[in-house]
């Protein structure tokens, strides 16, 4: 099993969605749900190209949310580092 860490970055992003969207009280709970698979199977999510070449990439618990993370083989840990909105042009599937 891997060791699933969620950076502090992940956190104020997923604080300031909760915020910004009107989220209901138990998105922390669903968001686990959503990171729990990694520590199975930590290279499920989708491999990532361009500037975000290395990172991976699964859904939240809504098909907007984007969890980016990175997983480390040698130390057996996942990362989640960023929780972004898809539709926003700055989340990590724009080109820009």
């Amino acid at each position: 099993m891997a060791r699933v860490v969620v950076a502090q970055r992940a956190l104020k992003d997923l604080a300031e969605l909760i915020q910004t969207r009107s989220l209901p009280a138990d998105t922390g709970s669903m968001v686990r749900s959503s990171i729990e698979p990694l520590a199975s199977f930590p290279q499920i999510g989708k491999l990532l190209t361009g500037r975000w070449r290395g990172f991976r990439l699964i859904l939240g618990p809504w098909r907007w949310m984007l969890i980016v993370y990175l997983y480390d083989e040698p130390t057996n840990t996942v990362a989640i580092l960023a929780i972004h909105d898809a539709r926003e042009a700055s989340s990590v599937t724009s080109e820009a």
